[in-house]
Protein backbone atom coordinates (compact mmCIF):
# COMPACT_ATOMS: atom_id res chain seq x y z
CA UNK A 1 0.00 0.00 0.00
CA UNK A 2 2.02 3.15 -1.23
CA UNK A 3 2.53 6.31 0.91
CA UNK A 4 0.13 8.39 -0.94
CA UNK A 5 -2.59 6.34 -0.24
CA UNK A 6 -2.08 6.34 3.69
CA UNK A 7 -1.22 10.30 3.45
CA UNK A 8 -4.25 11.71 1.61
CA UNK A 9 -7.09 8.54 0.66
CA UNK A 10 -7.67 7.30 3.92
CA UNK A 11 -7.61 10.96 6.32
CA UNK A 12 -9.95 12.20 3.85
CA UNK A 13 -12.09 9.33 3.90
CA UNK A 14 -12.53 9.80 7.46
CA UNK A 15 -12.77 13.35 7.15
CA UNK A 16 -15.61 13.16 4.68
CA UNK A 17 -17.47 10.10 6.84
CA UNK A 18 -17.13 12.60 10.16
CA UNK A 19 -18.18 15.89 8.54
CA UNK A 20 -21.80 13.92 7.11
CA UNK A 21 -21.99 12.23 10.45
CA UNK A 22 -21.83 16.58 11.52
CA UNK A 23 -23.80 18.09 8.84
CA UNK A 24 -26.89 15.12 9.87
CA UNK A 25 -26.71 15.93 13.25
CA UNK A 26 -27.17 19.81 12.10
CA UNK A 27 -29.60 19.46 9.70
CA UNK A 28 -32.03 16.42 11.38
CA UNK A 29 -31.50 15.71 14.79
CA UNK A 30 -33.60 12.86 15.95
CA UNK A 31 -34.52 11.32 19.61
CA UNK A 32 -32.07 8.58 20.49
CA UNK A 33 -33.82 4.86 20.04
CA UNK A 34 -35.39 3.34 23.40
CA UNK A 35 -32.35 2.20 24.18
CA UNK A 36 -29.39 4.09 22.81
CA UNK A 37 -26.29 2.93 25.03
CA UNK A 38 -24.68 -0.38 24.83
CA UNK A 39 -21.38 -1.95 25.47
CA UNK A 40 -19.51 -4.45 23.40
CA UNK A 41 -16.64 -6.59 22.93
CA UNK A 42 -15.07 -8.14 20.24
CA UNK A 43 -12.13 -10.81 19.24
CA UNK A 44 -10.36 -11.37 16.52
CA UNK A 45 -7.24 -11.41 14.25
CA UNK A 46 -4.92 -8.90 12.88
CA UNK A 47 -3.25 -9.61 9.70
CA UNK A 48 -0.40 -7.19 8.60
CA UNK A 49 -0.59 -5.63 5.25
CA UNK A 50 2.73 -3.46 5.55
CA UNK A 51 5.22 -2.34 7.34
CA UNK A 52 8.85 -3.11 9.05
CA UNK A 53 10.09 -4.04 12.24
CA UNK A 54 13.41 -2.77 11.06
CA UNK A 55 14.92 -1.65 7.57
CA UNK A 56 18.13 -2.40 6.16
CA UNK A 57 21.61 -0.56 6.49
CA UNK A 58 25.05 -1.06 6.54
CA UNK A 59 27.15 0.13 9.37
CA UNK A 60 29.45 -1.10 12.62
CA UNK A 61 28.33 -3.68 15.64
CA UNK A 62 30.34 -5.00 18.19
CA UNK A 63 33.54 -3.82 16.30
CA UNK A 64 32.44 -6.25 13.39
CA UNK A 65 31.39 -4.50 9.57
CA UNK A 66 27.44 -5.46 10.10
CA UNK A 67 24.96 -5.76 7.15
CA UNK A 68 21.20 -5.41 7.92
CA UNK A 69 18.32 -6.56 5.54
CA UNK A 70 15.04 -5.71 5.90
CA UNK A 71 12.23 -7.54 7.87
CA UNK A 72 8.45 -7.23 8.16
CA UNK A 73 6.04 -7.45 11.15
CA UNK A 74 4.55 -10.36 9.07
CA UNK A 75 8.19 -11.85 9.07
CA UNK A 76 8.35 -11.63 12.32
CA UNK A 77 5.37 -11.94 13.99
CA UNK A 78 2.47 -13.08 11.61
CA UNK A 79 -0.96 -13.29 12.50
CA UNK A 80 -2.16 -11.65 16.07
CA UNK A 81 -4.92 -11.37 18.27
CA UNK A 82 -7.22 -8.55 18.52
CA UNK A 83 -9.00 -7.82 21.17
CA UNK A 84 -11.57 -4.84 21.96
CA UNK A 85 -14.05 -3.82 24.35
CA UNK A 86 -15.94 -0.19 24.28
CA UNK A 87 -19.55 1.25 24.05
CA UNK A 88 -21.36 3.48 22.41
CA UNK A 89 -24.60 6.27 22.40
CA UNK A 90 -27.10 5.88 19.02
CA UNK A 91 -28.27 9.27 18.98
CA UNK A 92 -29.93 8.53 15.95
CA UNK A 93 -31.41 5.00 14.73
CA UNK A 94 -28.59 5.03 11.86
CA UNK A 95 -25.45 6.83 13.85
CA UNK A 96 -23.50 6.19 16.66
CA UNK A 97 -20.97 7.65 18.21
CA UNK A 98 -18.05 5.30 19.94
CA UNK A 99 -15.25 4.88 22.31
CA UNK A 100 -13.23 1.56 22.05
CA UNK A 101 -10.41 0.13 24.01
CA UNK A 102 -7.94 -2.09 21.85
CA UNK A 103 -5.74 -4.60 22.47
CA UNK A 104 -3.25 -5.92 19.83
CA UNK A 105 -0.82 -8.77 20.79
CA UNK A 106 1.70 -10.47 18.35
CA UNK A 107 3.84 -13.49 19.00
CA UNK A 108 7.41 -13.24 18.30
CA UNK A 109 7.81 -17.38 17.06
CA UNK A 110 10.44 -16.91 14.66
CA UNK A 111 13.96 -16.37 14.48
CA UNK A 112 14.64 -14.43 11.19
CA UNK A 113 17.68 -13.30 9.29
CA UNK A 114 18.88 -9.92 9.60
CA UNK A 115 21.90 -10.18 7.42
CA UNK A 116 25.98 -10.72 7.96
CA UNK A 117 27.77 -8.99 10.62
CA UNK A 118 31.99 -9.73 9.78
CA UNK A 119 32.11 -12.96 8.24
CA UNK A 120 28.89 -15.12 9.47
CA UNK A 121 25.46 -14.41 8.75
CA UNK A 122 23.47 -12.61 12.03
CA UNK A 123 20.11 -13.58 13.02
CA UNK A 124 17.24 -12.32 15.74
CA UNK A 125 14.92 -13.16 17.85
CA UNK A 126 12.69 -10.17 18.34
CA UNK A 127 10.75 -10.22 21.94
CA UNK A 128 6.44 -9.93 21.83
CA UNK A 129 4.74 -6.84 19.90
CA UNK A 130 2.04 -5.34 22.03
CA UNK A 131 -0.15 -2.04 22.36
CA UNK A 132 -3.47 -1.07 24.03
CA UNK A 133 -5.50 2.07 22.84
CA UNK A 134 -7.92 4.09 22.93
CA UNK A 135 -10.01 4.74 19.68
CA UNK A 136 -12.98 6.95 19.17
CA UNK A 137 -14.89 7.69 16.11
CA UNK A 138 -18.87 7.02 14.47
CA UNK A 139 -20.89 4.15 12.77
CA UNK A 140 -23.49 4.61 10.72
CA UNK A 141 -26.09 1.76 9.81
CA UNK A 142 -28.15 0.56 7.34
CA UNK A 143 -31.23 -1.66 7.03
CA UNK A 144 -30.37 -5.06 4.94
CA UNK A 145 -33.45 -7.25 7.04
CA UNK A 146 -35.60 -6.57 9.90
CA UNK A 147 -33.17 -8.08 12.26
CA UNK A 148 -29.40 -7.49 10.52
CA UNK A 149 -28.17 -4.70 9.35
CA UNK A 150 -24.97 -3.08 7.75
CA UNK A 151 -22.52 -0.67 8.95
CA UNK A 152 -19.43 1.43 8.42
CA UNK A 153 -16.65 3.11 10.82
CA UNK A 154 -13.90 5.09 11.36
CA UNK A 155 -11.96 5.94 14.35
CA UNK A 156 -8.90 7.81 15.51
CA UNK A 157 -6.84 6.87 18.47
CA UNK A 158 -4.24 7.19 20.69
CA UNK A 159 -2.27 3.71 21.50
CA UNK A 160 0.94 2.69 23.87
CA UNK A 161 3.45 0.35 22.23
CA UNK A 162 5.65 -1.75 24.41
CA UNK A 163 9.75 -1.50 24.16
CA UNK A 164 10.64 -4.15 21.70
CA UNK A 165 14.06 -5.50 22.08
CA UNK A 166 16.03 -8.14 19.50
CA UNK A 167 18.39 -10.98 20.53
CA UNK A 168 21.13 -11.35 18.38
CA UNK A 169 22.87 -14.23 17.06
CA UNK A 170 26.09 -14.84 14.72
CA UNK A 171 27.33 -18.82 14.87
CA UNK A 172 30.12 -17.88 12.96
CA UNK A 173 32.07 -15.49 15.24
CA UNK A 174 29.97 -17.10 18.71
CA UNK A 175 28.27 -13.80 19.30
CA UNK A 176 25.14 -15.27 20.88
CA UNK A 177 22.37 -14.00 23.57
CA UNK A 178 23.18 -10.56 23.07
CA UNK A 179 20.00 -8.53 23.60
CA UNK A 180 19.60 -5.00 21.53
CA UNK A 181 17.55 -2.64 22.95
CA UNK A 182 15.58 -1.48 19.19
CA UNK A 183 12.28 0.31 20.60
CA UNK A 184 11.64 2.22 23.53
CA UNK A 185 7.98 2.16 25.04
CA UNK A 186 6.07 4.20 22.44
CA UNK A 187 2.56 6.65 22.44
CA UNK A 188 1.78 6.47 18.91
CA UNK A 189 -1.37 7.46 17.00
CA UNK A 190 -3.89 4.91 15.17
CA UNK A 191 -6.90 5.76 12.57
CA UNK A 192 -9.03 3.13 11.00
CA UNK A 193 -12.08 2.23 8.69
CA UNK A 194 -14.52 -1.03 8.87
CA UNK A 195 -17.33 -2.35 7.55
CA UNK A 196 -19.87 -4.91 9.14
CA UNK A 197 -22.62 -6.87 9.59
CA UNK A 198 -24.78 -6.50 13.28
CA UNK A 199 -27.38 -9.33 13.55
CA UNK A 200 -29.78 -9.04 16.29
CA UNK A 201 -29.93 -12.25 18.56
CA UNK A 202 -32.40 -10.71 21.66
CA UNK A 203 -34.27 -8.02 22.90
CA UNK A 204 -31.00 -6.52 23.44
CA UNK A 205 -28.35 -8.51 22.56
CA UNK A 206 -26.79 -8.04 19.04
CA UNK A 207 -23.68 -10.32 17.67
CA UNK A 208 -21.54 -8.32 14.60
CA UNK A 209 -18.94 -9.11 12.79
CA UNK A 210 -16.32 -6.90 10.67
CA UNK A 211 -13.50 -6.72 8.05
CA UNK A 212 -11.15 -3.46 8.10
CA UNK A 213 -7.96 -1.52 7.97
CA UNK A 214 -5.77 0.21 10.70
CA UNK A 215 -3.09 2.35 10.51
CA UNK A 216 -0.29 2.76 13.96
CA UNK A 217 2.10 4.93 13.90
CA UNK A 218 5.75 4.39 14.04
CA UNK A 219 7.75 3.38 17.12
CA UNK A 220 10.18 5.65 19.19
CA UNK A 221 13.92 4.32 18.58
CA UNK A 222 16.61 3.94 21.10
CA UNK A 223 19.84 5.69 20.86
CA UNK A 224 22.10 2.65 20.84
CA UNK A 225 22.69 2.71 17.70
CA UNK A 226 23.80 6.19 16.90
CA UNK A 227 27.60 6.16 15.49
CA UNK A 228 27.19 2.74 14.36
CA UNK A 229 25.92 3.87 10.80
CA UNK A 230 22.57 1.61 11.40
CA UNK A 231 20.51 4.46 13.49
CA UNK A 232 17.99 4.38 10.29
CA UNK A 233 16.93 0.64 10.46
CA UNK A 234 14.38 1.37 12.98
CA UNK A 235 12.82 4.90 11.59
CA UNK A 236 10.14 3.50 9.75
CA UNK A 237 7.98 1.18 12.04
CA UNK A 238 4.68 2.18 11.12
CA UNK A 239 2.33 -0.30 10.19
CA UNK A 240 -1.21 -1.39 8.20
CA UNK A 241 -3.13 -4.35 9.25
CA UNK A 242 -6.43 -5.73 8.48
CA UNK A 243 -8.35 -6.85 11.86
CA UNK A 244 -11.09 -9.08 11.46
CA UNK A 245 -13.46 -9.24 14.90
CA UNK A 246 -16.45 -10.98 15.82
CA UNK A 247 -18.22 -10.16 19.01
CA UNK A 248 -21.08 -9.64 21.12
CA UNK A 249 -23.30 -6.08 21.78
CA UNK A 250 -25.75 -5.62 24.92
CA UNK A 251 -27.68 -2.35 24.83
CA UNK A 252 -29.24 -0.50 27.46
Amino acid sequence: MSSMFGKHVIPGMMAAFMLSVASTAQAQFASAPDNPWSVEFGIGWDNDISGNINSSGIGELKGQTVVITKNSYEDVYGTGLHLRFGGGYMFRENTEFRATFTFQSLDADFVVPMGDIGVSNLYGKYTDYQTFGLDVGGRRYGTISPKVRGYGEATLGIGFVDKTDVTLVAPGINLSGKAEDFYDQTAAFSFGFAGGLMIQAGERVDLFTQLGFRWMSGMADIDDLEATGLDTINDKSSRWTMPFIAGVRYRF
